[in-house]
């Protein structure tokens, strides 16, 4: 794969999604040319999760080396297991991410900002899940 990682955040809410793409964007300072992409809330504008801006939100961040999407809670864990399923929906080498939100999206886009590869980038937000705040 060649071009850079491609970032989706997918949360119930669409303010807290574009929230925390802005945050990770901002704190990764080089990270302008990351694609990254909120993917938040219902059609509608209610809390959940849409499958339809989910796989859009992929497609538009998918510069040929994979794409990362990390997800808030519940069914939006189920929504990207759905399209993974499918198989059709979203771009190839694209990878549901189990990590923090927040501190995850932020490794995420600093590792991808380096140019690091889609299994870096995955590792790095993991490991979030280790990140101690005491």
């Amino acid at each position: 794969m060649t071009g850079v990682v491609g970032i989706v955040l997918v949360s119930h809410s669409a303010q807290v999604a574009a929230a925390v793409a802005d945050l990770a964007r901002r704190l990764a300072g080089s990270g302008d040319g990351v694609p990254v992409a909120a993917a938040g809330g219902t059609a509608d504008g209610g809390l959940g999760t849409s499958a339809d801006s989910t796989a859009r939100a992929a497609r538009e961040v998918d510069r040929g080396a994979g794409v990362a999407v990390l997800v808030d809670i519940g069914s939006a864990v189920l929504t990207v297991k759905a399209l993974l399923a499918e198989g059709d929906e979203l771009p190839e080498g694209t990878r549901l991410v189990d990590a923090p939100f927040v501190e995850g999206a932020v490794a995420a886009v600093v590792t991808a900002s380096a140019g690091a590869d889609l299994d870096a980038v995955v590792t790095a937000a993991e490991e979030a899940y280790g990140y101690r705040k005491v």
